[in-house]
């Protein structure tokens, strides 16, 4: 089985923005800064060279909404269905949130209205593609 963290088994305060006192996997419990920080403030980019992926804000996703959509889905890749309700995934956790909801495979939803310094997205630059 994959670990949860791109750390490994477990995540604490020290690696991610999360409230602190919620660890995940037996980390040590940490401070709550109760607000977002800055991209790479925390200095452990996963082996793709990506800062802040588990925590901070949660990721706003293109992929609709479907509560029972895994249960039916390609096992590569799942997008959500095509049609359906206006409902985006948002995944990953923020600095609200306690541990276990910091894994990439956690993940909620919210209409394209939805505003809060919980929610954020990131800006993609794909090698090659103008």
């Amino acid at each position: 089985m994959a670990n949860p963290f791109t750390f490994g088994k477990s995540l604490s305060a020290m690696q991610a923005n999360f409230n602190g006192a919620y660890p995940y996997g037996g980390a040590p419990r940490g401070l709550n800064r109760k607000k977002p920080t800055l991209v790479s403030d925390y200095r452990q980019p996963n082996a793709w060279g990506l800062h802040d992926m588990h925590g901070n804000v949660w990721e706003w996703c293109a992929d609709r909404y479907d509560r029972g959509y895994y249960a039916k889905s390609p096992q590569q890749d799942p997008q959500g269905p095509e049609a359906g309700p206006e409902s985006r995934v948002m995944r990953g956790g923020c600095w609200l949130s306690h541990g276990k909801s910091c894994r990439a495979a956690s993940r909620g939803s919210n209409g394209p209205g939805y505003r809060s310094s919980a929610v954020g997205f990131r800006v993609v630059l794909v090698p090659g593609v103008p």
